[in-house]
């Protein structure tokens, strides 16, 4: 069943499976992605597998609403904001979203626990690696990047569709709806069958679950002014897994071989035509390789 709790200025919701087991896995989404990307049947494998299993919203995306103290119009060209804002404007950083895991924990009374991030949800757990190592016991990171300036950019077409202001759903449905659908389409690889009917239907949960206006613009803001560390990464101590697709329009397959170079002992994982997403039939197998990363 999913709750809601109140910290640092967030009415967060989260939701946990197999309550009455000990060790626990936190599953952190990607940018603008709700928990429920995270599907009931990957949730129930690790539950069978013997783990208590968190998944949540991060702050701005699905039932967790952040109330921002000023609203910003995104209505503008949006590269043109996003190059010239500050980094003390940005409503919130990468770390206070780590830092949003960490109360979560308070909250429930945790000390330690396993980290799966996707994408963004990556990024977040390299920061809890380094800077909360007393409440990690191991790193998975998927389809993610170190966000290393020097590494490939995104796909050019993939970034433009990206930043352009979505369609209200509220005014065209079907258009928002087939926006999403093509955009699932154009970063899921080609080795796996992009099931049409099953992402229609996560996206109309989705929007029955969304709550903010702008969040992912918020939160693009946080990926845009974050800053890139070596150091960070080269002080995480977790067993660490990174697990990447070599067809992934987003992240280049070598920002993911980049964090694991930069974590000490890290295994890298590369499968081949996995795009920006999880396709079912890998979920098993990227499953697996998670639960054995525990056992290190």
């Amino acid at each position: 069943m999913m709750k809601n709790i109140q910290i640092n200025g967030v009415d967060l919701c989260y939701e946990i499976f197999g309550e009455n087991n000990y060790e626990t896995i936190v599953l952190i989404s990607g940018l603008g992605s709700q928990m429920i990307r995270w599907e009931n049947t990957f949730c129930e494998l690790l539950v069978e597998k013997g783990f208590k299993v968190i998944r949540f919203d991060n702050r701005d995306s699905g039932s967790t609403v952040f109330t921002p103290e000023k609203e910003i119009n995104f209505n503008e060209n949006i590269q043109e904001f996003f190059s010239s804002i500050k980094p003390e404007e940005i409503p919130y950083s990468l770390m206070d979203m780590a830092k949003d895991v960490i109360a979560l924990f308070d909250y429930l009374q945790i000390e330690k626990a396993h980290f799966v991030g996707r994408s963004m949800g990556g990024i977040i757990s390299q920061l809890l690696g380094s800077y909360f190592p007393e409440r990690v016991l191991s790193l998975n990171i998927i389809m993610s990047t170190s966000l290393n300036p020097t590494l490939p950019p995104s796909s050019s077409e993939i970034m433009t569709m990206m930043m352009k202001p979505p369609i209200n759903p509220e005014i065209n449905r079907e258009g928002f709806i087939n926006e999403k659908l093509f955009f699932a389409e154009k970063i899921s690889g080609n080795k796996f069958k992009f099931d049409k009917n099953s992402e229609i239907k996560m996206i109309e949960e989705e929007l029955k679950r969304s709550e903010t206006k702008n969040g992912i613009f918020r939160q693009l803001l946080a990926m845009g002014t974050f800053q890139y560390d070596i150091e960070m990464l080269e002080k995480i101590k977790a067993p660490t897994l990174v697990i990447h697709g070599n067809q992934d329009p987003i992240f280049h397959s070598d920002c993911g071989k980049d964090i694991a170079d930069s974590i000490p002992n890290s295994e890298f994982i590369l499968i081949d035509g996995m795009g920006h997403s999880i396709p079912p039939e890998l979920s098993e197998y990227i499953m697996e390789k998670i639960i054995r990363n525990t056992n290190t």
